[in-house]
């Protein structure tokens, strides 16, 4: 947490702050189980991000304690990617998450699509 942000104002707002964006949940879920990627076997399983943005998000998970970064000075050098015991935790706690999402998916997707239509025939 940066020095001048104010403190949490409950629970899930620091789950939100550590997990907000498109590409964390994604990373998170292709590290799961004690799952060791490298850096581009990590980008296969996440389809759509960019290389600059997947690594600006390992940071940040790194930095909050997420995902543990193992460096093997080797040539060529080798990076691997793992969840730290607090990131398997944090994982734990996306499951129901998850399953809301597999249960509710359909919905969600015809909801938006019908919010796009009406949005797109309101004349000004």
């Amino acid at each position: 947490m940066p020095k001048d942000r104010e403190p949490y104002a409950c629970g899930l707002d620091a789950a939100v702050d550590v997990v907000g964006g498109k590409w964390k949940p994604m990373i998170l879920w292709a590290l799961h189980s004690g799952t060791t990627l490298r850096f581009g076997e990590l980008k296969r399983h996440i389809v759509g991000v960019s290389e600059k943005v997947l690594i600006q998000q390992l940071r940040e998970l790194e930095s909050d304690g997420i995902v543990h970064r193992e460096v093997y000075r080797e040539v060529p050098p080798k990076v691997e990617y793992s969840l730290t015991a607090l990131g398997e935790s944090l994982n734990t706690a996306l499951v129901p998450l998850g399953l809301w999402g597999d249960e509710h998916m359909q919905q969600v997707m015809a909801n938006k699509a019908a919010a796009d239509d009406t949005a797109g025939s309101v004349v000004a």
